[in-house]
């Protein structure tokens, strides 16, 4: 081949190679969600698990939580870790939809027990909003106390209402919408726990009573042992689109 016919083809053989780069398909887009925080990490401004508690939290927790990478924002801005695991269905009433594990708060001292709970996002942000604007300052106020662990008995079970006792209808838990909430440690070692103190007018009582009462500004549903005797030992704090406290 000719010097001269070289030159000829090179950009011919250029613009063929752009035509063929062109028609080859997009790559499918990703989800991406706001890398895990740590504890180095500023919080950003406007996180709504850092505001206080209001008339209008419960809605924006709906609000905020209507998108699952709209709410792992949420969370990640308040730098709490929460990881998103995929949808799945496991049976005709239980599953997971925009979920995952809920891991560390790194704005606070107290940890769940057990630790990385399965749940949806909502109830993960109503949950870190009630933890840093309801129960870690009551028991600072109320109790003299830090919480540096919170009790409770999960939130993922594939089951009806009041463990099936009477009831057909099928429980929040079944989609992870619901975490039932047992009883704090505080740091001076005393143990607060709603089967223990939640009847009369002691510090402890008044402390539960103040937190159950704030939940029903943040969750859909909370209820208590008011409610009935299978909440003896609970607040059952439910992030649906629901309204009920008792």
């Amino acid at each position: 081949m000719t010097h001269s016919l070289r030159l000829i083809l090179a950009p011919l053989a250029l613009v063929a190679l752009a035509s063929c780069s062109a028609m080859l398909p997009e790559p499918a887009p990703r989800p991406a969600y706001p890398s895990a925080p740590s504890r180095t990490e500023a919080p950003l401004v406007g996180a709504l698990v850092d505001l206080p508690i209001s008339a209008h939290t419960r809605s924006a927790v709906i609000r905020e939580s209507a998108a699952l990478t709209q709410c792992v924002t949420q969370l990640t801005a308040a730098r709490v870790n929460f990881s998103p695991v995929p949808d799945r269905v496991s049976s005709p009433t239980c599953g997971l939809t925009d979920a995952g594990v809920l891991g560390a708060d790194m704005g606070t001292v107290a940890r769940m027990s057990p630790g990385d709970v399965q749940m949806t996002c909502r109830t993960a942000l109503a949950l870190s909003i009630w933890r840093r604007q309801s129960l870690e300052p009551a028991a600072r106020e109320i109790l003299g106390s830090d919480v540096v662990q919170i009790d409770h008995m999960g939130a993922y079970a594939c089951r009806n209402v009041n463990n099936g006792v009477g009831s057909t209808r099928i429980s929040a838990h079944s989609q992870a919408a619901a975490l039932d909430l047992a009883g704090v440690r505080l740091r001076d070692g005393r143990r607060i726990t709603v089967l223990n103190d939640w009847n009369g007018d002691t510090p402890e009582a008044r402390f539960l009573r103040r937190i159950r009462d704030d939940a029903c500004r943040i969750f859909g549903t909370t209820l208590s042992p008011d409610y009935n005797a299978v909440h003896a030992d609970h607040l059952h704090l439910e992030a649906t689109d629901t309204r009920f406290c008792r």
